[in-house]
Formats: C-alpha cells, sequence, structure tokens
C-alpha cells in the first residue's frame, strides 16, 4: 500500500482512466497471435523442445497465410519472432503481405518492464518500447502489448510511481502515431487485479489501457478478475486454461463464461487465441480457432 506522504505517491486517480464508453452492441473480432507456434517460427530467441511436426518451420509470412487459411480476422505478430536484422523495408513487407492475404493486425508485443529504479535501465527500457512504437506504425499495429514488471531491488512504491510515467511517457508517444498500449496482468506488480487497476487508473493517458489474458490471473477467483478488468480492456488474449491459486495444475477454462464477461463490459476489439497448451498447436490451434468463432457469431 502506497503512503500519502511518499515521495513516490500515486497520481490522484480522478485523473487517469476510466473504464471505456463504446456505443453500440459488442463485437468481437477473431485474431492469432504467433506466440501460438513459438517452438516452430525461424527467428524464435532461444530452443525449444520439437513436437510431432519437427519439419514444420515458419516464418512470419507462412505464419500469416496460416492464419487466411484458418479464416481470422487477424493476427498479433508477436516481436520476438521477428528477424532479429528486420529493417524498415521488411516491416513495409509484412505490411504489404497482410493486405494480400487479407489479413489485418491487431498488434504487437515488445518484453519491457518498468517496475525499476529511474537511471540507465530504466531509459532503455522506454527507448526500446518507443522503438518498437516506430516498428509498429511501420506494419500498421494498432496496439503493442506491454509489461510493467516485478519489483527488483527496488521500492514498491518507487517501482509503481516508474510504471506509471513509463506508461505516461510512451502513451504519449505512442497516441501520437495513433497506437495504444495495452499493460498485461502477466505477474509482477500486476499479478492481481487490484495493482492492474491502480496503474491503468492513475495513467493519464487516452492511448494506455489493459491487454487482457484471460490466463494469467493465478488467484482464488480469476473470472472475477477478468471481470472487474474487462471494461478497460484494449485487446484480449484468450487462452485455454486458467489456474487458480488453490490448485496444483491448470484447468479447461470456461470459454463461453470468457466471451459471456467481454460481452458484459460491452467490448469491441480483438479477441486474439494465445495458445500455450501442451497440445500441438497444428492440432489444437484450428480446434479452437473453431470453438471460439462459434462463440463469437452466437
Amino acid at each position: 500500500m502506497l503512503l500519502a506522504g511518499s515521495a513516490f505517491a500515486l497520481p490522484s486517480l480522478t485523473q487517469g482512466a476510466k473504464p471505456w464508453i463504446r456505443e453500440g452492441k459488442p463485437r468481437l473480432r477473431l485474431s492469432l497471435a504467433a506466440y501460438s507456434f513459438r517452438q516452430y517460427l525461424e527467428d524464435k530467441p532461444n530452443a525449444r523442445e520439437k513436437r510431432s511436426y519437427p519439419d514444420r518451420k515458419l516464418t512470419m509470412e507462412k505464419f500469416i497465410d496460416y492464419a487466411a487459411e484458418q479464416n481470422c480476422d487477424a493476427v498479433e505478430l508477436t516481436s520476438y519472432y521477428f528477424p532479429k536484422d528486420a529493417n524498415d523495408e521488411y516491416f513495409r513487407s509484412i505490411k504489404r503481405h497482410l493486405f494480400l492475404r487479407g489479413v489485418e493486425v491487431s498488434g504487437t508485443a515488445v518484453g519491457n518492464t518498468f517496475a525499476l529504479a529511474k537511471g540507465k535501465a530504466y531509459d532503455q527500457q522506454v527507448s526500446d518500447v518507443k522503438a518498437w512504437i516506430d516498428r509498429a506504425a511501420i506494419f500498421g499495429a494498432p496496439h503493442i502489448r506491454v509489461f510493467a514488471g516485478e519489483a527488483k531491488n527496488v521500492a514498491a512504491d518507487e517501482a509503481m510511481h516508474n510504471v506509471i510515467a513509463g506508461l505516461e511517457e510512451c502513451g504519449d508517444y505512442a497516441g501520437k502515431k495513433g497506437i495504444f498500449l495495452g499493460v498485461e496482468n502477466h505477474g509482477g506488480i500486476v499479478a492481481e487485479a487490484k495493482g492492474l487497476l491502480e496503474i491503468i487508473q492513475a495513467v493519464n493517458s487516452p492511448w494506455v489501457g489493459i491487454n487482457l489474458d484471460t490466463g494469467n490471473f493465478r488467484t482464488n477467483d480469476p473470472y472475477a478478475d477478468l471481470e472487474k478488468c474487462a471494461p478497460y480492456a484494449v485487446n484480449v488474449q484468450i487462452k485455454e486454461e486458467i489456474k487458480q491459486s488453490s490448485s496444483t495444475k491448470a484447468e479447461p477454462a470456461d470459454l463461453q463464461r470468457m466471451i459471456g464477461i467481454l460481452r458484459a463490459a460491452n467490448y469491441q476489439g480483438y479477441v486474439a487465441l494465445e495458445y500455450e497448451s501442451a497440445q500441438d498447436p497444428w492440432d489444437a490451434v484450428p480446434r479452437l480457432l473453431g470453438k471460439i468463432r462459434e462463440l463469437i457469431q452466437a
């Protein structure tokens, strides 16, 4: 809990984000995250175990082709799997390929942390996020998933203050390019809905919201936490499994309930399947896309 007299007290919550006001009815559009095929993407950052199709290697272009064949509205192009030497020309070629295949890009993602003390490392994180905002603008990504991080070697209130400051600075930069930033509920200081909402409600930017990952709340009632955060969502990643804090293993998610939560929040935007369960994605992803599509269209 932050103290009112702390040097790193949060800004007034009245300054920051409120639930998005969306006119009309809920409108959910199906996307597929490249992360779902992480073990098959050529430019993965580290080696992963081979599954049942060790000969199937994907470039980002081939992944886009696969999503088109699966009749997805869009793809989420995870930044970790772009070639390390990717330049502006490459990103323009990705935009061209997306257009020719009739597939939109729902967003991209960076692996940052803002829960640091101010200094060189913190400044580098801010710089890296801005660099990906520039790249996203080239290939047409309207949203970037970002992280708050875990407070290490820094006081909790200072970490929270610096996360908010980083999001405001990067949100201002992203907004000038028409790009949203979505803070993912991904452990660390946003492991629970309370911490995530404190940050979002304190960030004074109309371009910063929540990237709601349905599988990342490991709490007593993950569905209740999803309900609290859904009104602030600017992007949704849906997963096949969910894990409560009282359970030692993941269990099948109630996908119908999750879609219902999004509808109740009048969410209008992309729902990206981010597959990470044990079954091989070549077998599981088509099945899950079909099920989610059916629920969205119901």
